[in-house]
């Protein structure tokens, strides 16, 4: 079976097709700049361009454990998408400090989402001002069906589901009413028999119907679907509480003076609590249950596209806990979900995300979630989404840090300028030294040496503008010293192939031949030495911290850049140089003549011719 021709025009033709998409997608990335007077310039880090110092100093003194977990929990937080290499540290007994390169724009939300406690929690809502009915309650509220972030509305829906048909109640929920019915003065038919039907309006003592607060006089454990019918008619001592209480326009809950209420935020009790202040639907005041989920009881959260949709959503994923009892008498926060679920779909009731007090989304529930898994859908930006996610992903702070001491202020870079461009300069030296060299001992092959380089240093620049963009990634003097390591890993892979390449022709062979089995030869050693590359650099890349991170990051980049070149430019280069006669016919230029290849040359004899009659 003959083998298949090499086609190497094609090939070339293919690897710019990629390297113009590439850059076509860096053009779109560059777009969206915030400095535009320096467009096409990668991001650097705090030792080259300074950023944000975010101070955080706790109420009290904390363990050193607490701290250290503290300062753990914020380094995911603050590097969890990207490679941004902030520094992280703890200062002092109190202190923790944050540096994030750059200039940041919201500098709000940075400190929020670092100092954040992430208090998560899953409750149920009783009434609001969007449903007051339950609590009877007169105020006008702020209009208009809201949604979590004030958007309307929001879902939230199985974790791409298959039909949604099968688990999905018709007209309500089993073991509930069919028409979803708020507040009553009969507690739903799906209540335990446990739990008295006849729950009164005007409240009730503990030792007549339990409560959120409560387990009851015959001491038996509060349920899921206590929670579902105590959401549909709340105990008086909470409504009154809602009453008493109000948001301001900032939503903050405020008492009847306008003071900052307060309330602790208790998983075991209900809860009167505001939603953000949004455009749409400015602040609404809810009446929540106890909680139903934790947050610790989450798996993973991520943010994420949903498919076949547009937009962004937070994907969760709930894990199994046995400190709940649930009707069915399984355990875990995925069966709680699931018997609210069951309850709630295909009804306008509402269940609210509770972030540190504060409702975050109120969303109801198209379709029965049976395995913990669903997404939070709504009008997220991709920032929203990612924040929110982080936050859920890497739990709450053990210590709770001081508003009035937290300091933010911008800060220089940490190495003086002439830092960034002597490194550059010292790469651009290297880059021309092995240039020349290539050009002194390859000759003609050594013009594949120079254009790879320029490739290779084009593909690695789209690269690292993209992923500024993309993933946070920010350029430091270790990461710059892990590209210029490129340049002698890219210089080795030429010498490897080209050398194989004269070792057949030695042997005889043109360099058509040459280069194909010179190439199959070269490209095992190649992947295999490129390979061990690029596992030092995951070692790094995980183990590491800071600006040690971000090198091994560079270095595991441009081992895979190099070959992405080696495979898809140079070889095929090599194989359209061969086609031509300076080359495969050994011309001296070329660098594979027989005086290069340091073959032995035979000189010619002069031909000898018989002379007829005579001896002459």
């Amino acid at each position: 079976m003959a083998s298949r021709r090499p086609r190497p025009g094609r090939n070339l033709i293919a690897f710019f097709l990629g390297l113009a998409i590439l850059y076509g997608l860096t053009a779109l990335s560059q777009a969206s700049v915030d400095e535009p007077e320096t467009p096409w310039r990668p991001a650097l880090g705090l030792d080259l361009q300074g950023g944000t110092r975010i101070t955080l100093t706790a109420e009290k003194a904390p363990t050193k454990e607490n701290l250290d977990e503290a300062r753990r929990i914020i380094d995911q937080r603050v590097n969890g998408s990207g490679v941004a290499e902030a520094a992280v540290t703890t200062q002092g007994g109190r202190n923790i400090v944050v540096e994030v390169p750059g200039k940041t724009k919201d500098r709000d939300r940075l400190e929020q989402t670092v100092k954040r406690q992430a208090q998560l929690r899953f409750r149920l809502v009783a009434c609001s001002d969007i449903r007051p009915a339950a609590c009877d309650t007169s105020g006008a509220g702020t209009g208009g069906l809201g949604g979590g972030l004030g958007r309307a509305p929001l879902s939230l829906a199985e974790d791409d589901p298959t039909d949604g048909a099968t688990d999905k109640p018709s007209g309500g929920a089993t073991d509930q009413p069919a028409d979803g019915a708020t507040a009553s003065t009969d507690a739903p038919t799906g209540v335990p028999t446990d739990v008295p039907t006849d729950v009164p309006t005007d409240g009730a003592t503990p030792g007549t119907t339990p409560t959120a607060e409560d387990p009851g006089a015959d001491g038996k454990k509060w349920t899921v679907k206590d929670d579902i019918a105590w959401s549909r008619s709340p105990d008086q001592e909470a409504i009154t509480a809602y009453n008493t209480y109000s948001c301001d326009e900032k939503g903050v809950l405020v008492d009847a003076e306008g003071k900052p209420a307060d309330l602790p935020d208790d998983p075991d009790k209900s809860l009167v609590a505001c939603s953000k202040p949004e455009k749409d639907t400015g602040v609404i005041k809810f009446l929540l249950s106890r909680s139903v989920v934790e947050g610790t009881e989450l798996d993973d959260a991520s943010a994420q596209t949903p498919q076949n949709g547009v937009g962004w959503v937070v994907a969760i994923e709930m894990g199994n806990s046995k400190d709940r009892a649930h009707p069915k008498g399984s355990t875990g926060a995925a069966a709680d979900f699931e018997a609210v679920t069951r309850a709630f779909a295909g009804t306008d009731e509402q269940f609210a995300v509770v972030l540190d007090a504060q409702v975050l989304t109120y969303p109801v529930l198209n379709s029965v979630i049976t395995d913990g898994r669903s997404q939070i859908e709504g009008d997220f930006s991709e920032q929203e989404a990612l924040d929110l996610a982080n936050s859920l992903k890497f739990g709450a702070l053990p210590i709770k840090f001081n508003d009035k001491q937290t300091s933010v202020e911008e800060i220089g870079p940490s190495l003086a300028g002439n830092q960034l461009s002597a490194g550059l300069t010292a790469g651009a030296i290297g880059l021309v030294l092995v240039m020349l060299y290539c050009l002194f001992y390859y000759r003609g092959l050594g013009l594949v040496v120079v254009t790879s380089l320029f490739v290779a240093a084009a593909v690695t620049y789209a690269m690292v503008l993209l992923l500024s963009k993309t993933a946070g990634f920010t350029l430091t003097l270790p990461g710059i010293a892990g590209l210029v390591i490129a340049v002698g890993i890219t210089a080795d892979s030429f010498v490897i192939f080209f050398e194989r390449i004269r070792d057949e022709m030695r042997e005889g062979k043109s360099m058509r031949v040459a280069v194909e089995t010179g190439w199959a030869r070269a490209r095992v050693t190649r992947v295999a030495a490129n390979t061990v590359q690029i596992l030092s650099a995951l070692v790094l890349y995980i183990f590491a911290t800071g600006a040690v991170k971000g090198f091994g990051f560079a270095l595991g980049l441009t081992t895979l850049i190099d070959l992405a070149v080696l495979f898809w430019f140079t070889k095929p280069m090599v194989s359209w140089l061969a086609q031509f006669k300076v080359f495969n016919s050994g011309h001296k230029l070329s660098g594979l003549s027989k005086e290069t290849l340091g073959m032995d040359v035979t000189p010619s004899r002069p031909r000898r011719t018989a002379v007829a009659g005579g001896d002459a």
